[in-house]
This record gives C-alpha cells, structure tokens and sequence, in this order.
C-alpha cells in the first residue's frame, strides 16, 4: 500500500482522495514515514510536523465524508523549501545565522495552498540562503541527488527536488532567482517552473534578490506543475493543456547556448527536438543576443539586493557565511547606486532584444537547462576554487539570464547520460507564456517516458 501510494503524482492522488479511493490520513502518514527514511538518508528534510498534519489529514477525510464539494488539493500532502513562511514557525532559509529564527507571517501562496486543501507537512533541505546552484551547504549537508547519492540534486531548491524525485511527496514549492527550480528540475528529473516575474506572491519568503527572486512548483509531470501554479498564481492552467501543440513554433538558439553544450547532453536535446516535430511542431533556428551583458546585469541587481539584505550580518557575523556564500554576496557591497539603477531601468528593453532574438516569431525557445552531465558534490566542493567556480558556473550558464529578462521558464526531463544522471531541457517564452509552456511540455511528456523513470534511491523497487 505504502509503494502504490507514493508512486502517484500529485493529481492522481488529489483525483484518489477526492473520490475515496485513498485517504488523506493514509496518503499523509506515507509521505511522512517516507520523509522521515527514506528523506533523511538524502537530507533532503529539514523538519515535519506530523502531529499537526495528522490531525488535519483525519478532518480532511471527515470532510470528504459529509460529501461537501472540495477544493483542487483536497487532503494531499506536500512539503516545501524551509524558505516559505508559516507564523510561529521556524525558519532559518538554509542558514546558521537564522537557525532560530520564527516568522510571524505566513507566505502568500501557503495560505492559497491551505485554501485549496493541501496539507502541509514542513520544510524541505536548501541551500545556505537559497545561493547555491549545486544545493551546496555547509552547515546542514548537501541533499543527496536520489539517481546516485554521490552527485548533487541542483539547488537552491535542493530538498524540493530530491523529495519529489524519489517520490517523498508527490509536488513541492521552490524559488528561482537564477534558476533554482530548474536546476533541480533538470538534476532529478522534474518539471521546475519558474514563472513570470510578479506573477506568483514572493512575500512571506525569505528573499535573496526581490527583482530576480520567482516562486514556483516542482513535480513530476507538466500537468501536476498546472495545478500547483494555477492555486499560487489565482489563475487556471489546466484547462487548455491538453490542446493539441502541432502547428505551434519552436525556436532553438544557438550561439552561446551551445558554446558549453556536452555531447551527451547535445544528443538528448536533438532527441527531444524530434520528438517535437513528430507531435507536429515547427522547428527554426534563432541566434541570442550578447549573453554577457544580460549575464553582467543579472549579477549585479542580485549581488546589491543580497547584499543590502545581508549587509549587517556580514559586518556582525561573518564566520557564519560559508565562504562560498559570501563571496557571492559582498561584491553587492560595492557596485555604486548609479549601475543599478541602470541595470534595472534597462531590464524591459534588454527583455525585448532577446525576445526578438532567441524566440522571434516563434512561440517557444528550447534551451539546455543545464549544459553539462550533473556532476558530482566532489566536483563542486574540492579542488582548486577557480576549477569549483568554473563547474558551477557551467550549471547556471543556461538559467541565470532569464530571470533578469524575467520571463517564465521550466526545466522537462528528457533523457539519462552515460552515468545514469538526468537531462532536461528548458522551455522560455514570452511574459506570462506559462500556459503555453506547460502545454508543450504536456504533450512532450505524451509522447515519452522519462518523467515515469523512479530512482532506485526512492525505494519503490
């Protein structure tokens, strides 16, 4: 019972409890015995509130029973970034500076997904402040990538993607200030969205960069991530996913993104293209505009804005950063007001430049979402630094640059390298586009199976 539970994505479980078929207390008591094994050999749990759910899950299920008309997530567990805030809670965003630290809010789209029914059963394993591609962090552990626990899950939204992927819970709510929903997305085989800037509520999340920083789910299939983000962002995107895509327009840009593509990861991109055209989309080819202006830009809004947050605890707590952290953070120290204002006043037509570039008359463009195999912690943790920076900033080569454009993007597996690792592509459109991306996707995942893989890390065998 316990593996026939967790092998459901999100809504055929919210389609099962809703019908009688499962019960919430049922799929509530294995998702938290499976966060607190399985979860905790991957680190991937920060904390559970068991008690609490339980009770919640038992009056869920009384609801049920009066046969009252129910809300979307009706009774499903989840379990979210330990960044989201819920009053009285702890909260300490991945960090040893806020290990104490309780909100007196809670966030925006926690309240929406307790007014959809969802139940939420605690705080999933980050990155030290949500800044770190790899999930890396010093002083809980990485999370462990459930395909093989010697390489990294992708972060910051670490925890969110191994306890999806290996089939903890069925969806999860990340951020993505330069593609931390999508790396772990692509790293675990996941859908990671990462919406429109502004259009799903940031407040009550621990910020990093408030013009940069989007929320977002991850899940396993295109349709679970519709009904996770049509609940946070008030709006339906359900109901056309199912339309057909053939006649839509794809864009590949070449150019800089191709310029760190591995082969392996080259020849799965090819895969899915084709894939594409077999379900009637048209292909062209599109060439970006000047990356490394986009890219100077997205660094130095995020760095002022984390700085500007973090500026007294770097005068007042230094030793509690780990270096990787701070060194990210300080040069925001230092950029004058006039650059700033001048990256963020140049934002809309930059976004135009590109948009006209990559995507043209084209719905879509189809990107690497990570351009390399996901590598190992060792990779990214040992060694020279300029050769950890120099991996590291092969993993955001791809990602970082939509959110200063903040345009919505979402990660969708699409195969496995030689070692076993997943492969995801990205799909980017226009502002608000996120409806066209999921159909896409939707129908991309029709035509394949690789978001029905199961780690064997996740214990379902």
């Amino acid at each position: 019972m316990q593996k026939s539970i967790a092998s459901l994505d999100l809504c055929a479980l919210a389609d099962a409890i809703a019908a009688g078929d499962i019960t919430s207390v049922a799929a509530t008591t294995v998702a938290l015995d499976r966060l607190e094994t399985v979860g905790r050999k991957l680190n991937a749990v920060v904390r559970l509130d068991g008690a609490r759910v339980l009770e919640a899950a038992e009056a869920a299920d009384k609801l049920r029973a009066t046969g009252a008309s129910l809300p979307p997530l009706h009774g499903v567990p989840l379990a979210h970034k330990d960044l989201f805030y819920r009053a009285g809670d702890l909260s300490a965003g991945g960090s040893n500076i806020r290990a104490y630290f309780r909100a007196d809010v809670t966030a925006t789209v926690i309240e929406r997904l307790d007014g959809a029914g969802a139940l939420d059963l605690g705080r999933l394993q980050l990155a030290e402040f949500a800044m770190s591609p790899t999930g890396y962090n010093e002083y809980y552990g990485h999370a462990l990538n459930p395909w093989n626990p010697a390489h990294v899950p992708g972060g910051s939204s670490s925890g969110s993607g191994v306890a999806v992927a290996a089939r903890l819970v069925a969806g999860s709510l990340g951020t993505d200030t330069g593609g931390s929903l999508r790396h772990p997305g692509a790293m675990c085989g996941l859908v990671g969205l990462k919406p429109t800037w502004g259009l799903v509520p940031t407040d009550g999340v621990m910020p990093l960069s408030a013009s940069l920083d989007c929320t977002g789910p991850l899940a396993r299939t295109a349709r679970d991530a519709a009904k996770l983000l049509s609940v946070i962002a008030g709006r339906d995107y359900e109901t056309t996913l199912g339309d057909n895509i053939a006649g839509m327009t794809i864009a590949i840009p070449g150019g800089y993104y191709r310029d760190l593509l591995h082969p392996e990861i080259a020849t799965k991109l090819n895969d899915a293209v084709a894939a594409f055209r077999a379900l009637g989309v048209r292909i062209v080819d599109t060439a970006p505009p000047d990356m490394a202006i986009i890219n100077a830009l997205m660094h130095l809004v995020m760095s002022v804005e984390a700085a500007t947050i973090h500026r007294r605890w770097l005068i007042e707590r230094p030793g509690d950063y780990a270096d990787q952290v701070r060194s990210r953070i300080e040069p925001g120290l230092f950029y004058p007001a006039t650059r700033y204002v001048e990256a963020l006043s140049l934002r809309a037509q930059i976004c135009e430049q590109w948009i006209a570039s990559c995507i043209g008359a084209a719905d879509l463009a189809l990107l690497p979402a990570i351009s390399i195999p996901v590598p190992t912690i060792a990779a990214t943790t040992e060694g020279e630094p300029a050769d950890v920076a120099g991996v590291i900033g092969q993993l955001t080569h791809c990602t970082r640059g939509i959110n200063y454009l903040g345009l919505p993007g979402a990660s969708v597996p699409c195969g496995f390298d030689a070692a076993g690792l997943p492969v995801g592509f990205q799909l980017v459109g226009r502002p608000y586009a996120e409806a066209t991306i999921l159909r896409a996707a939707h129908a991309y995942q029709g035509a394949t199976d690789w978001h029905l893989r199961v780690p064997d890390a996740a214990e379902l065998n």
